[in-house]
């Protein structure tokens, strides 16, 4: 196992929510011994997500040696998404895409308690703002430089989020691994 963060060790992620997109939905995230914690309030109309991401890793993540990632959450019974972006070997050309490419995997988690599941990197698919891109790109897990763990009203897909629900939200991001 690659630890990446768990507990006070998520120092550094901030919110990231709709009001970048002219959105109204508001939530803060703090770092501290229980993990990464979110709270805020999600509203549907004009946006729809809420999210906690990290800083950009800097030399990017090798994770090549890994099949996916591991994460540990408590998340109200809620569906996420998990968005990864990669350092393109293009001189950084993926970034200029407004909203940047990033690979994702929608997740289900429990009630109540702690979630655990693992997300193998074949599962992971392209998309730009919660659109799928149909260019035969591959995803280079040596090249990880950010990890985004999002609620949003569309899933993985582009479709809606069955399990999107506006309002109060909180949840907590216990550990984040690289599984081999």
């Amino acid at each position: 196992m690659i630890q990446i963060a768990a507990g006070d060790g998520f120092s550094g992620w901030h919110a990231l929510n709709d009001t970048i997109m002219g959105g109204r939905s508001q939530g803060v995230c703090q770092a501290g011994a229980a993990g990464l914690q979110f709270q805020g309030l999600l509203v549907e109309e004009g946006g729809g997500f809420v999210s906690c991401r990290s800083p950009l890793f800097s030399p990017p993540l090798d994770l090549s040696a890994a099949e996916g990632l591991e994460l540990e959450l408590r998340g109200e019974g809620r569906t996420f998404k998990l968005a990864v972006a990669c350092a393109d070997g293009l001189a950084g050309l993926t970034e200029l895409i407004p909203g940047g490419l990033r690979w994702v995997a929608g997740f289900g988690t429990e009630p109540e308690g702690m979630t655990r599941l693992r997300i193998p990197f074949a599962s992971l698919r392209p998309s730009v703002r919660a659109r799928p891109v149909g260019l035969p790109l591959r995803f280079d897990p040596s090249r990880v430089s950010r990890v985004q763990l999002l609620h949003s009203r569309f899933g993985d897909d582009g479709s809606p989020n069955p399990g999107f629900k506006a309002g109060p939200i909180q949840f907590t991001l216990q550990a984040l691994r690289a599984y081999p």
